[in-house]
């Protein structure tokens, strides 16, 4: 068996993973520390970033707390298999399905294993229309792209990863207790 250690010091196998085997602290550390596009950016831009900046969308469109914690944790799969660009990352199969078995798991420690089609395509809309204003500040030669008008103010400036863990923990316990009522790892 092939296992992976966490920042929370727990090991267990990637593949085989239990909702128990997700824990807040290791996606809030690991999203915080893995760097967006590749790292082919004008300067380091988290994917914790991202997904902050995709809640607060969520919060500015006056969406409920379970919709902005789905928006906030969206990428959690990649604390545990990383990011790949999106322009690989539709010819691997196999990588798309093993991200979708973590994130099944992810969703049902966050209580959010039940979001429906509707849901599921207001989040993946949010991380399309945040992503578009990512490409043309922080992607060199993207400056003149088209980006769709958003709710919130995105922040884009380059963070200290300490702080964007942090804000990603503090949001994510929040939201997780509010909304639903269900404590989260």
């Amino acid at each position: 068996m092939s296992t992976m250690g966490t920042f929370s010091g727990r090991r267990f196998d990637p593949l085989m993973m239990t909702p128990e085997d997700v824990v807040l602290e290791d996606i809030a550390h690991a999203l915080s520390l893995l760097c967006r596009g590749g790292g082919q950016l004008k300067y380091f831009y988290s994917v914790g970033q991202h997904c902050i900046n995709c809640m607060k969308e969520a919060k500015a469109r006056g969406w409920s707390q379970r919709m902005q914690l789905a928006c906030l944790i969206h990428d959690a799969s990649e604390a545990y298999i990383s990011d790949i660009i999106r322009p690989v990352k539709v010819h691997l199969s196999n990588y798309m399905e093993i991200e979708e078995r973590i994130m099944d798991k992810i969703w049902r420690r966050f209580g959010l294993d039940d979001l429906t089609e509707e849901e599921n395509r207001r989040w993946k809309q949010v991380d399309d229309d945040v992503l578009k204003l990512e490409l043309m500040v922080l992607i060199e030669g993207e400056e003149n792209a088209v980006c769709e008008e958003l709710c919130s103010c995105p922040d884009l400036s380059e963070r200290s990863w300490r702080d964007v863990e942090e804000e990603f923990r503090d949001l994510a316990e929040n939201l997780a207790e509010t909304a639903d009522g269900k404590q989260c790892g």
